[in-house]
């Protein structure tokens, strides 16, 4: 949620209440990245790391915060009964129905949901996402700043993990780029990516050592008339069952 901004309104609405008010906090209490409201032993991570010399190290909740990452009196601060540290416990789609009054934190977030992440924790850290959920998070980003035209977007294997639910949420995201002007270039091995797409590069003939030439290019249909295109065979085997 900080990645798109929306944690600053978060933080702006939590100090305009009138308990924050009373006691003179301001948006920066709410903050994780400096010295006021957030924990002071974990300073804002929620966990402890315990250096295990030989082994891999051993991360636990704070023991001062519990994992919370705030200080107590600021926890005592609530929004519609919930305080920050609930809030960013909270999945993307529970935040949507959460601050569906406030435009300005529904609208990045609806933001995710149209990207296939709606059931992140939007306090989730980013260091703990995986490399197709950095992608679309990264997707997710140029659309709260739609105005960029002309742009190449590269992206290496998007799909990973997603249902084939999320996959057509996915399309649907690549498509909304090309259509405000952008270009993009994927490195996949899903069928339904590759189905969908206006043109495509196979390279092989098969991988390894026996790949890296260029078979066929082409739309996709093109590329299921080649008889020396293993792409293309398995293409046409989808296309067939559907």
């Amino acid at each position: 949620m900080t990645y798109l901004k929306a944690f600053d309104a978060v933080r702006n609405i939590l100090a305009a209440t009138p308990e924050a008010k009373s006691r003179g906090y301001t948006p920066g209490t709410f903050s994780l990245n400096v010295d006021g409201g957030r924990c002071p032993s974990c300073r804002g991570t929620g966990v402890e790391e315990i250096d295990m010399q030989f082994m891999d190290n051993v991360v636990i909740p704070c023991d001062v915060c519990d994992g919370k990452k705030y200080r107590n009196e600021i926890l005592e601060i609530q929004l519609h009964g919930k305080n920050i540290s609930q809030i960013l416990a909270m999945t993307v789609k529970e935040a949507m129905d959460f601050f569906v009054a406030h435009p300005n934190v529904r609208k990045p977030l609806s933001i995710l949901k149209e990207v296939g992440l709606d059931y992140l924790q939007i306090g989730q850290p980013a260091n703990s996402l995986s490399g197709g959920e950095s992608q679309r998070l990264k997707i997710a980003k140029e659309f709260a700043q739609i105005q960029q035209k002309n742009t190449l977007y590269i992206l290496d294997e998007p799909t990973t993990g997603l249902h084939f639910r999320e996959v057509d949420l996915l399309m649907k995201v690549l498509h909304k780029l090309i259509e405000t002007g952008g270009s993009v270039i994927v490195v996949e091995h899903n069928l339904d990516v590759i189905l969908n797409s206006d043109y495509v590069i196979d390279l092989g003939p098969e991988a390894g050592i026996h790949g890296g030439k260029l078979v066929i290019s082409g739309t996709p249909n093109e590329i299921m008339k080649c008889k020396e295109s293993l792409t293309g065979k398995y293409l046409q085997a989808y296309v067939d069952r559907q």
